[in-house]
């Protein structure tokens, strides 16, 4: 599995955090920024990892801002982007075996390193289940295209 990460100022020091996380279980990614404190646009980022996402270059996205909102907002914006900013591990399970989340975005001041690292560890781990959600999933794809 590839990863896409990104983040604001807000969100550099739990981004550079979850980098270590992923070290830790082998996964791959590539950091698509910022990598400082100096105030940025979080569209910019969410964009780039979206698209990344998006085009097949990466099987998921974690973007991190202060909140997550506005990351996730941003990378819904692009087509076969499903993101949530989410704040804990159930959620973050449902989102992928309901919803097939491929984007994951995180709060930095919302929610404390450990967690944020339990919450990816359920993300890349929890399979999309299938079955009466792909049928939902499908609907949300109709939705983007402006077919429903």
């Amino acid at each position: 599995m590839r990863v896409a990460l990104g983040a604001d100022h807000a969100g550099v020091e739990l981004k550079d955090a979850l980098k270590r996380e992923l070290d830790t279980l082998g996964v791959s990614y590539e950091d698509f920024g910022t990598n400082g404190p100096s105030s940025v646009d979080y569209p910019d980022f969410a964009a780039a990892v979206a698209r990344g996402v998006s085009e097949g270059r990466f099987e998921r996205g974690v973007l991190v801002c202060g909140s997550g909102i506005g990351m996730a907002i941003t990378a819904n914006k692009v087509p076969g982007i499903r993101a949530a900013a989410i704040a804990d591990e159930a959620s973050a399970r449902l989102s992928r075996e309901h919803n097939d989340l491929n984007v994951l975005a995180l709060g930095a001041r919302l929610t404390p390193g450990d967690r944020a690292a339990e919450i990816l560890r359920v993300f890349l781990g929890t399979p999309f289940e299938g079955g009466r959600h792909s049928g939902r999933v499908q609907k949300i794809h109709e939705t983007e295209k402006g077919l429903r």
